[in-house]
């Protein structure tokens, strides 16, 4: 049994930090009574940790090959134990969101990793069942975060959604201490530190813009500033991702037709399928009165079908063309949010369940080939930088779709109290709406993508050897 230790340790790593994108959601209303913040403090609650994970897990990635997974995953869970002890004690929203932040940050160095200490670790069929695991607990982590949230917050309060990660990076860090051998470090390969800052810039600033104006409206001054400061910045990674001698990013890889529609289909997933989950939550609780276990349990139905659809099917998608389990997929996913709008002015929560299912079956057949696609579509040097790109996409199409589903509600229900007006449900069916349009409309394209490709003269090894020239 020693020999599973280090996958055990990997795991533990792997399901706080993916258990923390979902747990928060359940106890939003909890943390804005709390508190005193309003909508737009609870989507940088959210978006905080996304924004961190996408902006840093590329370049940390680069930073762990300098000095070792081993030790960028121990500095990883260190700092995201500090993180959570600080969001358990914060006693105002900007504290909160700042210990989310920097949450994000242990938590890009931990994603960052895991795979590459798992690689080291095991050989042969072990390997296999290592990935498999691991894989397992990355799909189970979205159901246990809203159940756990739940229970939490409900039997003691909302802080110790962030207080039980403590114990658990304690054992983590004790194991991955002693039970990971030292991995090779390959010192000669650069950090990317401006395209870090551009990216980082752009993917704040574009998010800060979207959730500012929805709030202050399109013509407020610091909203038009930030997303001038986004275009800026994102002109400005082009030109260091162009011509650094190490970009975090090869831009290049997006002439890789497969590799391009595989980043669309992963930040449209997210988009479409966990954006509106935050104003879910405070619909369960804020107008049906559901405590934060039965919120929860409300949104099981979604995570619980994605698992057992993966689970089942994940082997039989392996060699079905990725056009229909990307493209098609993330169109379920879409058509899923919009059975959501089903839900009226008094509706129950039972009326989330079938669009919860649909999704549900979307993500179960669109999650597994996502990361597997982008790594086979390139050259085997940049596999790695195909998966942290794959991730990064997922984490801002989470944080800019919490951002804009956010901005519509707001924007339809206006002047609406929450608790008991139906203004709140039509401004809920909208972000529905949206996230719908998103999911077909990505899928749609990626299908389109990845139908070319196909049809288009010369191999995907040819392709594959002139993005990596």
């Amino acid at each position: 049994m020693r020999k599973w230790l280090p996958l055990f340790a990997a795991c533990l790593g792997t399901l706080m930090l993916l258990i923390d994108v979902t747990i928060v959601n359940v106890a939003l209303p909890d943390i804005a009574a709390d508190l005193d913040t309003g909508l737009s403090g609870l989507q940088w609650v959210v978006d905080g940790y996304a924004l961190a994970l996408a902006a840093l897990l590329l370049v940390l990635g680069s930073l762990a090959d300098r000095v070792g997974a081993k030790h960028a995953y121990l500095a990883g869970l260190v700092v995201f134990a500090i993180a959570s002890l600080g969001c358990g004690v914060a006693e105002n929203a900007a504290a909160l969101v700042a210990a989310r932040a920097l949450q994000g940050v242990g938590g890009a160095a931990m994603f960052a990793t895991t795979l590459s200490l798992l690689h080291a670790t095991y050989t042969g069929r072990d390997r296999g069942v290592a990935f498999g695991v691991w894989g397992a607990v990355s799909g189970a982590a979205a159901g246990i975060g809203v159940v756990l949230g739940g229970v939490l917050t409900e039997a003691l309060s909302w802080r110790w959604i962030f207080f039980v990660n403590l114990p658990i990076a304690v054992l983590a860090i004790g194991l991955t201490a002693t039970v990971f051998p030292p991995v090779q470090r390959r010192v000669g390969r650069a950090v990317d530190l401006p395209g870090m800052l551009a990216f980082a810039t752009a993917a704040t600033a574009v998010t800060y813009g979207v959730i500012r104006g929805g709030e202050h409206g399109w013509t407020d001054a610091a909203a038009v500033t930030a997303f001038a400061l986004g275009a800026a910045a994102t002109a400005i990674f082009g030109w260091v991702e162009a011509r650094g001698a190490a970009p975090m990013f090869p831009l290049a890889l997006l002439r890789n037709r497969d590799f391009g529609a595989t980043l669309f289909g992963a930040s449209g997933q997210t988009f479409a399928a966990f954006a509106s989950t935050p104003l879910v939550s405070l619909w369960l609780q804020q107008q049906l009165r559901m405590s934060p276990l039965h919120a929860g349990l409300a949104m099981l139905p979604m995570a619980a079908t994605a698992f057992v659809v993966a689970g089942a099917f994940g082997r039989l998608l392996h060699d079905v063309a990725p056009k229909w389990t990307i493209g098609a997929g993330l169109v379920v996913v879409g058509l899923g949010s919009w059975l959501l709008m089903i839900v009226g002015a008094e509706s129950s929560w039972v009326a989330l369940i079938p669009g919860f299912v649909v999704i549900g079956i979307g993500i179960g057949v669109n999650a597994p080939a996502l990361v597997s696609v982008g790594m086979a579509a390139v050259a085997p040097e940049q596999a790695g930088t195909a998966a942290g790109a794959v991730n990064t996409a997922r984490q801002l199409g989470l944080a800019l779709g919490v951002a804009v589903l956010g901005t519509v509600f707001r924007g339809v229900a206006d002047g609406a109290q929450p608790m008991t007006s139906p203004h709140f449900v039509a401004g809920l069916d909208a972000a529905f709406g949206i996230a719908a349009a998103v999911g077909i409309g990505f899928g749609l394209v990626a299908f389109g993508l990845f139908h070319r490709k196909r049809a288009d003269a010369g191999s995907p090894e040819a392709e594959r050897q002139a993005v990596a020239a």
